[in-house]
């Protein structure tokens, strides 16, 4: 805790020691000669040599990496690569992990995580039981020079994790990374049910098909009857806002606690650090060096970072990030905002390719998902899954959005349902409600209620059960909704 409260101190100095390491350390690779680092003294400098650098930019390097070549992007020898497919393409990501990422990140990240818990929590009981972790699944690749090993982040973490902390977890290595979700699901619940479990730790989604073939095999009405030592879930990877209810029906029990991270494969980057708020700790002594680019300049060529000091709060950015792992101005393709800035707090905003934009909406994660909630909430129901991309107009009609739905139970008006979706939206972005007006540009949205399993059967067909996949939620094309639609053969309900 007193390593936390000097980085909320002193942040910018904090900052600017990490910068400097980087740099140092990053001199002697092949991009450091590149874009001579070694005559680097100012994050000034550093912004004006080094050029912003999308995956698809750094993908050479990495592509060397996993051939076995060393010191190209950072001086340790990179034999680990977090596998991600991102959430607006299906081509996969390879995300170097270094051993000074591993412990100086995520690892680190994870004691702080437990220091805040039980700093705000002190009559925990975590560590009586065992954690439950929902990682992902690992394969180990052969090349001619060397082998290198690639998995989902939470597979690799879990890979390396000290003896003492995998006599703590449940279930064991072996079903922990299995590679087919479906056996593992039913393994993992067999296994962990026999398991006095206090905490758990994963993706929303993924827990909760968990938790539904624990009470199916266990004839329980609900998980406290499972667990009745159950006080935590750490949570990340999506809004929680859409599971809140369910969670709580599945665990009602009024002590539960709630914890959310922000963390990724590129990095652990924020904890939710009080008991009263969603806000999330900006975490600045992780090895990371952070910059952030307003939304509205992101497409224009002169677009100009901010460093930590100069940002503001309710401005959209898009994070940059450099690591410890040769990850340099790295575009991670999230969106966030400062709800404060003494300390450095922030909230999710979204993705800077995770949006609607086709009729100047400019429609955006945290617009729909706050929408959501308030539709289902006056509408007394539960949210499953949901996606959602334009329609366009016709010469019939005119355009709007298609949102598809997996409801835990329909709404009994979906009309109803849609008009409140509707008008929450228009209350939360004047654009999409500019472009409402008189249905001239778009008329209400189209709901598509799914039957239960819709969306993990896409993700199954397209190889994507478990560990870092998510159903995407914004999309400005069409191509995720028809191969849905196409798969279920649902047709729209309003």
């Amino acid at each position: 805790m007193h390593q936390i409260e000097l980085f909320i101190k002193y942040p910018h100095e904090v900052q600017a020691e990490w910068f400097k390491r980087l740099i140092i350390l990053g001199k002697t690779t092949e991009f450091g000669k590149t874009f001579d680092f070694k005559n680097i003294k100012t994050p000034e400098q550093f912004a004006q040599r080094v050029p912003i650098h999308s995956y698809e930019a750094l993908k050479p390097y990495i592509d060397r990496l996993r051939t076995g070549e060393q010191n190209v992007l950072w001086p340790e020898e990179i034999k680990w690569f977090a596998k991600s497919s991102g959430t607006t393409s299906s081509k996969s990501k390879y995300i170097p992990v270094s051993n000074s990422s591993l412990e100086e990140c995520h690892y680190k990240a994870g004691k702080d995580l437990l220091s805040i818990y039980i700093n705000n929590n002190p009559d925990t009981k975590f560590f009586d039981g065992r954690g439950l972790v929902m990682g992902g699944s690992q394969t180990i690749n052969e090349n001619s020079n060397e082998s290198y090993y690639d998995g989902d982040l939470s597979a690799i973490l879990i890979h390396n994790l000290p003896l003492w902390v995998q006599l703590m977890k449940t279930p064991n290595l072996s079903i922990a990374l299995m590679d087919e979700w479906e056996s593992k699901i039913e393994l993992m619940a067999r296994e962990t049910m026999q398991h006095d479990v206090t905490s758990i730790s994963g993706v929303p989604s993924w827990t909760m098909v968990l938790i539904k073939k624990i009470l199916e095999i266990s004839g329980k009405q609900n998980l406290c009857e499972v667990w009745p030592n159950l006080e935590v879930f750490f949570h990340g990877g999506v809004n929680f806002d859409p599971y809140r209810e369910q969670f709580k029906q599945l665990i009602p029990q009024h002590s539960m606690n709630y914890m959310e991270t922000y963390n990724a494969s590129e990095g652990f980057f924020g904890i939710q650090d009080r008991l009263n708020s969603r806000e999330l700790l900006l975490m600045l002594d992780y090895g990371i060096y952070y910059e952030f680019v307003p939304m509205e300049e992101l497409e224009q060529e002169q677009s100009k970072a901010r460093q930590l000091h100069e940002v503001e709060t309710d401005v959209n950015y898009a994070l940059l990030i450099t690591t410890n792992a040769g990850l340099w101005r790295y575009l991670i393709g999230d969106t966030i905002t400062f709800t404060s800035l003494n300390p450095y707090r922030i909230k999710i905003t979204g993705r800077t390719k995770n949006f609607i934009n086709a009729f100047g909406e400019e429609l955006i994660v945290d617009n729909a998902e706050k929408a959501l909630s308030i539709a289902s909430h006056k509408c007394n129901i539960n949210i499953i899954d949901y996606t959602a991309a334009p329609k366009f107009s016709t010469n019939k009609e005119t355009a709007a959005h298609e949102w598809l739905i997996e409801f835990e139970k329909e709404p009994e008006n979906l009309e109803f349902f849609a008009e409140t979706l509707d008008n929450a939206l228009k209350s939360l972005n004047s654009d999409y409600e500019a472009k409402r007006y008189r249905n001239m540009v778009l008329r209400q949205p189209v709901i598509y209620s799914l039957k239960k399993g819709s969306f993990y059967a896409w993700l199954k067909q397209k190889g994507k059960l478990g560990g870092q996949h998510k159903v995407p939620r914004l999309s400005n094309d069409r191509k995720i909704v028809e191969e849905i639609l196409k798969l279920t053969g649902s047709q729209p309900k309003t």
